[in-house]
C-alpha cells in the first residue's frame, strides 16, 4: 500500500505473475458514510420506479453485461487468475440470475391478499415486500461476479441502492460492475463501490446502511456480525463450507468420480460450495478411487494453453493447504495424487488423500484449494453421520440410481445436489445458504429477494363488524359469543386422544 498526501492506495496483483493489475484508493469511514449518503438519496428514485421500471432498467444492465461479456471475464482473469472459460461461466450465470430477479420480483414481492379468518371477517387483509432502503454488500474474491452478485441483483430488484466491497483482491471487477450500470443509469447511484482492506468493510458495516450482506470465511463473518451489532444492522451471512459428496453403491461411479474431481479441483478448489470431502459406499470404493485419480492426474494448474487451475488467488491460502496436507500425511493419510510436493509457491497442483482421520484438519476445516478426501463407509447411514458431524453445513451432493430424495433430506447442509455437484447455484430461483458455521440467511430465489425487504401487513375495515372485539364496550354477554364461536372453531382439534391421558395417569400412579 502507498500513502500520497490526498490518500492512501493499494496495488490490485496479477496472482499467477505478480504485475499490478491497478491502483485503487483505500476508502476511509468519511468515504464509505459518504458514498451510503449517496445511495440513501437515490433509493427513494429507484423504489419509485415500481417493479416494471426496474425491471426495464436491470434488463438493460444485463444487455451491457452480456455484449461485454469477454471484456469483463478478462478482468477477472487478470485480478484472480482462473482460466477465461471459468470467468465466462461465473459470469453467464450472473446475467441468468439477473433475468430471473427482473421477471419474478413483482411476482415475489408484490402486495397479495390475505384471508383475514371467520373473527375479523369485516377486514381486509394484505401483505407486500417493501425495500428496506440501502444494502451493502461485501465480496469475495474467488467468484468476484457471481457471487457478489447474488446479493447485488436481488438488493437492487428489490429496490434497494446498494454499496458494494469487492475484495481487496478483486477491485477492479467490482468498479467495472458498478461503471456498467451507471452506463444504464447515469443520473443516480444505484450502484457504488468502495475498495480497501478489512477498515473499509468494518467502515461499511457501522455506516447507516438497512442491512449487509457479507460472502466470506466464517471468522471474518463472526467479526461483521459484531460490528453490525452495534447499530443492530440485519445481516446475512454465506461463510464457509466443507462440502461433501456421497457415493452409494448403486451409483453411476464414472459420473460421480467426474463430478468429484471438477468439484473439488476447479477454481483451484477455492469454491465454497466445492467438494471437499467423499464418502464411497465400501461396494465401489475402489472403482470410484481409480476413476478420481484417473480425473486428478489429467488436469493441471498452470499459465500454459492446456492448464484447467488457475493459481491460489490469495497468497496467505497456500499456508492453509499445506498446513492440511500435512497434519494427513502425518496422521496416517495417504496421498494418491499430489501431495506437499504439489503445493507450490503460487500453484497447487490437485490432490487425493485417502485414510485420513475424521478430525484431522483435511477433513474438520475448510481447506479451499484443491484438494480432496476420500473415505469408505459400510453404507450410507454412515456416511450420513460422517457429513452431518461437521459444524459447516452448506453444500452438499449425493450420488445414487435409487435413493438419492432420501439420502438428500437427512443431510445437515442448506442445499444439495443429486447426481451433481454445486447445481443448485445455478438455478436462480432456489435459496442459496447454509446452515451451521457455513452461515444464515439466504440469496437467490423468492427467498433471496425477500432478503432485501421488510413485509408490509395491512388490514382495512370493509365494514362494521356485527362484534368487536377491540372496543371497551364489548359486554360480557359478547365475550360469551366469542368463547362460544372459539370452541366451535377449535376446540375439538384441541381435544387430546384418551388413550395417552390414560397413560399419564398410570405413570403418575
Amino acid at each position: 500500500m502507498t500513502q500520497t498526501a490526498a490518500t492512501a492506495t493499494f496495488e490490485s496483483l496479477n496472482p499467477a505473475t505478480g504485475d499490478v493489475v491497478g491502483v485503487h484508493p483505500v476508502h476511509d469511514a468519511a468515504a464509505v458514510d459518504a458514498a451510503v449518503a449517496r445511495a440513501r438519496a437515490a433509493a427513494g428514485w429507484w423504489a419509485a420506479q415500481g417493479f416494471d421500471g426496474r425491471r426495464r432498467v436491470l434488463d438493460q444492465w444485463r444487455g451491457v453485461l452480456t455484449r461485454r461479456m469477454a471484456q469483463l471475464a478478462d478482468v477477472v482473469h487478470q485480478e484472480t487468475g482462473k482460466p477465461h472459460g471459468d470467468a465466462q461461466l461465473e459470469i453467464g450465470l450472473a446475467i441468468d440470475h439477473l433475468a430471473w430477479v427482473g421477471s419474478h420480483a413483482s411476482k415475489v414481492l408484490g402486495r397479495k391478499r390475505v384471508a383475514p379468518g371467520l373473527l375479523l371477517a369485516n377486514q381486509a387483509a394484505s401483505v407486500e415486500y417493501l425495500p428496506l432502503g440501502v444494502v451493502g454488500v461485501i465480496g469475495p474474491w474467488n467468484y468476484p461476479v457471481f457471487t457478489p452478485m447474488g446479493s447485488i441483483a436481488y438488493a437492487l430488484g428489490a429496490g434497494n441502492t446498494v454499496v458494494f466491497k469487492p475484495s481487496e483482491l478483486t477491485p477492479g471487477v467490482g468498479l467495472w460492475l458498478a461503471d456498467s450500470l451507471r452506463e444504464v443509469v447515469p443520473d443516480h447511484d444505484l450502484l457504488q463501490v468502495v475498495t480497501g482492506h478489512g477498515d473499509t468493510g468494518a467502515a461499511l458495516c457501522r455506516a447507516d446502511v438497512d442491512k449487509i450482506a457479507f460472502t466470506g470465511s466464517t471468522a471474518t463473518g463472526k467479526r461483521v456480525m459484531a460490528a453490525c451489532a452495534e447499530r443492530l444492522t440485519p445481516v446475512v451471512i454465506e461463510a464457509g463450507g466443507k462440502d461433501a459428496l456421497l457415493v452409494d453403491e448403486d451409483a453411476d461411479v464414472v459420473a460421480a468420480a467426474d463430478a468429484a474431481a471438477w468439484g473439488a479441483f476447479a477454481n483451484a478448489g477455492q469454491t465454497c460450495t466445492g467438494i471437499e470431502r467423499v464418502y464411497v459406499h465400501e461396494r465401489v470404493y475402489d472403482r470410484f478411487v481409480d476413476e478420481l485419480t484417473k480425473r486428478a492426474r489429467s488436469v493441471h494448474a498452470g499459465t500454459d494453453a492446456d492448464a484447467k487451475l488457475g493459481p491460489m488467488t490469495m497468497p496467505s491460502q497456500l499456508d492453509v493447504v499445506r498446513r492440511h496436507v500435512t497434519d494427513a500425511l502425518a496422521r496416517g493419510g495417504r496421498a494418491l495424487v499430489g501431495g506437499e510436493g504439489a503445493i507450490g509457491d503460487k500453484f497447487v497442483q490437485p490432490t487425493v488423500l485417502v485414510d485420513v482421520p475424521e478430525d484431522s484438519l483435511a477433513v474438520t476445516e475448510e481447506t479451499f484449494g484443491p484438494t480432496v478426501t476420500v473415505r469408505k463407509v459400510r453404507d450410507m447411514d454412515e456416511a450420513v453421520e460422517l457429513t452431518n458431524a461437521g459444524h459447516y453445513g452448506l453444500g452438499s451432493s449425493v450420488f445414487s440410481a435409487s435413493r438419492g430424495p432420501e439420502i438428500a433430506r437427512r443431510l445437515r447442509t442448506g442445499m444439495t445436489a443429486i447426481n451433481s455437484v454445486i447445481s443448485f447455484a445455478g438455478v436462480a430461483g432456489l435459496p442459496f445458504g447454509g446452515v451451521g458455521d457455513s452461515g444464515f440467511g439466504r440469496i437467490h430465489g423468492p427467498d433471496g429477494l425477500r432478503e432485501f425487504c421488510y413485509a408490509k401487513a395491512v388490514t382495512r375495515t370493509r365494514f362494521k363488524a356485527p362484534l368487536n372485539l377491540t372496543t371497551f364496550d364489548r359486554t360480557p354477554e359478547q365475550d360469551t359469543v366469542v368463547a362460544t364461536l372459539l370452541t366451535a372453531l377449535h376446540g375439538r382439534a384441541s381435544q387430546l386422544p384418551k388413550r395417552p391421558l390414560r397413560a399419564r395417569r398410570d405413570r403418575r400412579s
